[in-house]
């Protein structure tokens, strides 16, 4: 029994936006995914830090949630800049039920037991360049209350946070998301959306008590990061 996590799947397979178009590590890249999951068993748990598929709608995305549920193991997803399919955890657990999709679940405002872990998160937002627009404001202002809510019901577990956004980037530190991080000591905060040469500028490392780590798809070859 162990838990992983992989970000930024990008699947399209009902829709018309491979990702193989880029080439690079991104050719075959649906193979590769299937391929980095073949070591994993059903006992496995891993969690998907967003950008999950370039479906627009879930009916667009239905293929895709069928191959990560075809996948070995269970799965946790969360919401990505990309994942414009989203709408409400409710609605995202009556599709998957109604397409028989048993083994994903969705984290959001929540979180998760997983042996000694609480796995927590949020999708997380960058803010460095609009400090002053009320509009970004208010979407940091409602991440940091997911988060903190999501850390919150964790209790006195180990914590893990998962988001999509970086809280740390180069020179940018979201300073809010760090605090909290550090106020319920998340042990590890797992992120994606960083891709292709911007993965050597990525954070991995600790600050401030919180091990930091990327694990975008594409920087980790396909292969799901083993956590614990």
């Amino acid at each position: 029994m162990s838990l992983y996590a992989i970000g930024d799947l990008h699947l399209s397979l009902g829709t018309e936006k491979p990702m193989d178009v880029f080439g690079g590590r991104w050719e075959n890249y649906v193979d590769k995914i299937s391929e980095g999951f073949s070591t994993l068993t059903d006992d496995d748990l891993t969690v998907l830090c967003g950008d999950i598929t370039w479906g627009m709608t879930m009916d667009e995305a239905l293929e895709d949630f069928l191959f990560i549920d075809r996948l070995p193991g269970k799965k946790i997803i969360l919401k990505g800049n990309h994942d414009y399919w989203w709408t409400t955890a409710t609605k995202t657990k009556k599709f998957f039920n109604e397409h028989g999709i048993g083994t994903i679940d969705v984290l959001h405002n929540n979180c998760f037991e997983y042996g000694d872990v609480a796995i927590c998160g949020t999708r997380g937002w960058f803010f460095e360049e609009s400090k002053n627009d009320e509009h970004d404001k208010k979407i940091m202002n409602r991440e940091c209350m997911r988060l903190e809510a999501s850390l919150k019901a964790a209790g006195d577990k180990r914590k893990f946070a998962f988001l999509h956004y970086p809280p740390k980037y180069q020179g940018y530190e979201c300073s809010e998301i760090l605090e909290l991080l550090k106020k319920y000591e998340a042990e590890l905060c797992c992120y994606g959306h960083i891709h292709s040469a911007g993965c050597a500028f990525a954070f991995n490392g600790m600050y401030a008590g919180t091990e930091h780590m990327l694990v975008s798809a594409d920087h980790l070859h396909f292969k799901p990061k083993k956590l614990v």
